[in-house]
């Protein structure tokens, strides 16, 4: 079973997701609603922008998984979306708990890290953020612009109502034996899915890989919440 080397437990890693929380940059990059127009729009993040630990445990679980699978390597990303609507930006995206005021970010959701009695300490949860003109670290070396996924008001409603819906399994295991671990990719693509994207337009950078991606398809399909 692989496991996502997205978020790290280390103590390097504890510290640089206090250090992104206090330097994330607020988004710029998509245009406000206008007129009552709502738009939802995907960025893809290098996975490990920012965190050298977390940026070289990915190029060894890529070169791992490449060499198992007998492919190419791949870049691996990391997703977010941010939902404009005429009241403004909304941030989804799942991160680590950096502390007990989640009500500050807009948290949803919780789920455990690596093990599920793990997540009684709060160093080994996730949270999963609807965060109201909030912001993204290293959202600033997202691959390009911005992807546009709908100006479809409705789709973007309903990814705002269906989120607190999500399952949280534990982060990188497959619990829903997708073939696939559970994590920030998969929270992207349920909620997308579960909402109306239209799913077959979307796909990484050239030459990237979004672990992850598929599991949350799958759970979506199933009807899972």
């Amino acid at each position: 079973m692989e496991r996502d080397p997205a978020v790290g437990t280390t103590s390097s890693e504890r510290q640089h997701v206090r250090s992104t929380m206090n330097d994330a940059e607020p988004v710029h990059d998509s245009e406000p609603a206008v007129g009552g127009k709502a738009a939802v729009d995907l960025y893809w993040i290098p996975l490990g922008a920012g965190a050298h630990v977390v940026r070289i445990s990915g190029k060894l679980f890529e070169a791992a998984s490449a060499l198992v699978a007998r492919r190419p390597r791949c870049d691996l990303y990391h997703s977010a979306l941010v939902i404009s609507v005429s009241e403004g930006h909304v941030m989804i995206e799942q991160a680590p708990v950096p502390d007990l005021h989640g009500e500050r970010r807009g948290v949803v959701a919780e789920g455990p890290v690596g093990m599920r009695w793990l997540g009684r300490f709060r160093i080994f949860r996730y949270e999963i953020r609807r965060w109201r003109e909030g912001s993204i670290p290293d959202i600033n070396q997202a691959i390009g612009s911005s992807v546009r996924i709908t100006d479809d008001g409705e789709v973007a409603g309903r990814i705002l109502e269906t989120l607190p819906s999500i399952p949280t399994p534990v982060w990188g295991r497959d619990e829903f034996d997708t073939g696939e671990m559970w994590n920030s990719n998969s929270v992207v693509s349920w909620v997308l899915a579960r909402s109306g994207a239209r799913m077959e337009t979307i796909h990484p950078p050239s030459n990237g890989r979004a672990p992850g991606w598929d599991a949350g398809l799958a759970v979506a399909a199933r009807g899972l919440s």
